[in-house]
């Protein structure tokens, strides 16, 4: 039995999707059993959230409870900030299970976790210094920033140390994480998996562009809607977010029919769009770890024009990836993509090559199976 634990975000996003999937894979791929522990940020108010965070976590109690209950012989931890914190993974220990760690983003050190403000990457919190993104108000709340800056500093190396085994989905996640002078002990590289593949390819010609993410800056979303104005290609942008109103205001330099926002979408209403697109785009500003929309437009069999930045390198061909922020060349990746008969075989292969059941089960088995009692 694999015990999945996260704190859910108050947004939606990969990170969700990726452990629904993983659970999928231990039981469909490994032959075990997974279940799903879950807090919700949107459920917790504010002076609990930095109680969790100030004191390393709330109630850790029904980790050990549920651990024993499943007889689990692994969690496989997520998020863990605000609410479960070193605790929760201190408990699944004692109760008798071993400990993975799964770094989707950054939290180890970075308050907000993708290491990016102002329009641009930073890395000035490092190791234990968290004062940054106190001095920074990172949180863009005071009382969040302290509460943030002082549980992650305070924290940290108890936390690590509860670790048996860390995850990153891509080696350049591994790489960030020590630059930032995260002390991470022994970590395997487990990409996102892709249930299924798209029998032929997606790509329409003469289709949209397709975006879909959180609508944060990071996301590089305004970069996206000049680089559609500038290609001729209409642009659909599916998501929900803090910058949805300023961006709807500025969108396609006027010109309302250039850009749809159709906000959050269920899965199989995207996979709709998907079939009717010409091109997906990650315009990221920020290093990705594996953004899962390029991962999912890859098996769809749809070519990704991104930002050479990040893990996107370790998925998606180099003549599809851009400078961030450049929307010039971006528009050029887009007509040529969008013109290119072959790109959606070629999307199909990289993902079955560097996605499939098979390849990322492998993964996750060596990796449970190095802690293995």
């Amino acid at each position: 039995m694999i015990l999945f634990v996260h704190n859910r975000y108050r947004t939606v996003g990969g990170e969700e999707r990726s452990i629904e999937d993983l659970m999928w894979l231990v039981s469909e791929h490994l032959g075990e059993d997974a279940e799903l522990l879950e807090r919700r940020s949107d459920g917790v108010g504010r002076p609990s959230a930095a109680a969790g965070l100030l004191g390393g976590g709330l109630a850790p109690d029904q980790v050990a409870t549920a651990v024993r209950r499943t007889r689990a012989r692994i969690v496989h931890a997520h998020n863990i900030h605000p609410t479960l914190g070193w605790r929760a993974l201190a408990a699944a220990r004692a109760a008798g299970a071993r400990v993975v760690l799964h770094l989707h983003q950054y939290r180890l050190v970075c308050a907000v976790g993708v290491c990016f403000r102002d329009g641009a990457p930073c890395t000035r919190c490092h190791g234990r210094n968290t004062l940054p993104g106190i001095v920074l108000n990172c949180r863009r709340s005071r009382a969040e920033a302290l509460a943030y800056g002082a549980g992650l500093a305070l924290w940290q190396r108890r936390l690590i140390a509860q670790v048996d085994m860390f995850i990153a989905p891509s080696a350049f996640a591994h790489r960030r994480l020590l630059e930032l002078g995260t002390p991470v002990g022994p970590i395997a590289i487990v990409p996102h998996v892709t249930r299924a593949f798209a029998p032929t390819p997606a790509a329409t010609p003469g289709g949209p562009a397709l975006l879909a993410a959180r609508l944060v800056p990071e996301k590089g979303i305004a970069v996206a809607i000049e680089a559609c104005r500038l290609a001729g290609v209409e642009l659909v942008v599916a998501g929900e977010g803090p910058e949805r109103a300023r961006l709807e205001t500025a969108r396609g330099g006027g010109d309302r029919r250039a850009v749809l926002f159709t906000g959050r979408l269920d899965p199989e209403t995207l996979a709709r769009l998907r079939a009717t697109a010409s091109v997906a785009l990650v315009p990221s500003l920020y290093p990705e770890n594996l953004p899962q929309s390029a991962v999912e437009a890859l098996a769809a069999g749809l070519p990704v024009a991104g930002s050479r930045i990040g893990g996107m390198a370790e998925l998606v061909p180099e003549d599809w990836l851009t400078t961030p922020g450049d929307a010039s060349a971006l528009a050029a990746t887009i007509g040529r993509l969008a013109r290119d008969r072959g790109a959606g075989d070629r999307a199909l292969a990289v993902a079955r090559a560097r996605t499939s059941p098979e390849v990322v089960a492998a993964a996750l088995a060596a990796a449970y199976g190095a802690i293995a009692s």
